[in-house]
């Protein structure tokens, strides 16, 4: 993800563009800037967000589903030796 260097950068050319354009030539050419700076930035929309959460929380789930069931096998192991032993 880009630094405070690039967000630097970014201002610099803003008051570039505020300073020698009219306000309609300056929103026009802050918007292209701003589209393509945050073109270059790894972001995803709101609706990839979303979805990833929903697979996170999933996995969340599954993962403590799967610790239970280790834990079940690994105590009925333990029973299964100590009856062994006990024989």
């Amino acid at each position: 993800m880009a630094g405070p260097r690039f967000l630097d950068d970014i201002g610099a050319k803003l008051s570039e563009l505020a300073a020698s354009n009219p306000a309609r030539d300056f929103e026009k050419n802050a918007k292209a800037l701003l589209g393509s700076a945050f073109g270059k930035l790894d972001l995803v929309t709101r609706e990839e967000f979303d979805v990833q959460r929903e697979v996170l929380a999933h996995a969340r789930q599954k993962l403590a589903e799967l610790e239970d069931r280790v834990a079940a096998l690994e105590s009925e192991l333990v029973r299964a030796r100590a009856d062994r032993e006990d024989e």
